[in-house]
């Protein structure tokens, strides 16, 4: 059973949305930011008005009214429940595979300085492009994989000096 995603609307209102939720949604992207949606035959005209990535977070504006949106994979909310919170990435040294893929292309070499959040590498897994970013500023020390290769859950990919 896909395990769901939790969306918090405004701090408030917690949703959990599976795979086959997501999948049964109508949404026709209209431009940039902005999407057509459908719910019952009913049309939401919405549009994106910024986003955090890293962070997960959005500001969703859905006819005249507008949400701020969190989202939680199954790893985020396994995160909250131990406790954890994102500043304690800071100490990392290593980076490790998330899951398993096939490494597409790598954005950074052995003692290149990067920035908290600055793409390293992108791996592809389950036919989606997941863009892997540093956790902290640092030194790249090594760089344990290669382009086109195969990568299992929690190998190392990346490690500081």
């Amino acid at each position: 059973m896909p395990k769901p995603y939790k969306v918090t609307v405004n701090g408030t209102y917690d949703f959990e949305l599976s795979e086959k939720d997501l999948e049964s949604l109508d949404i026709l992207k209209t431009s940039t930011s902005r999407y057509h949606v459908l719910k019952e035959n009913e049309p939401f005209p919405s549009e994106v008005l910024s986003s955090d990535f890293n962070g997960k977070t959005y500001r969703i504006k859905v006819r005249n009214d507008i949400y701020e949106v969190r989202l939680q994979n199954e790893l985020d909310q396994q995160i909250s429940r131990m406790g954890f919170s994102l500043g304690s990435v800071k100490n990392i040294t290593a980076i490790s595979a998330p899951m398993p893929g096939l490494i597409l292309e790598i954005r950074v070499r052995e003692g290149d300085q990067v920035a908290e959040d600055a793409p390293l590498l992108i791996l592809e897994a389950m036919k989606m492009e997941n863009v892997i970013t540093s956790p902290r500023e640092g030194v790249i020390e090594s760089i344990s994989v290669k382009v086109g290769e195969s990568v299992d859950k929690k190998q190392l990919l990346i490690t500081y000096a």
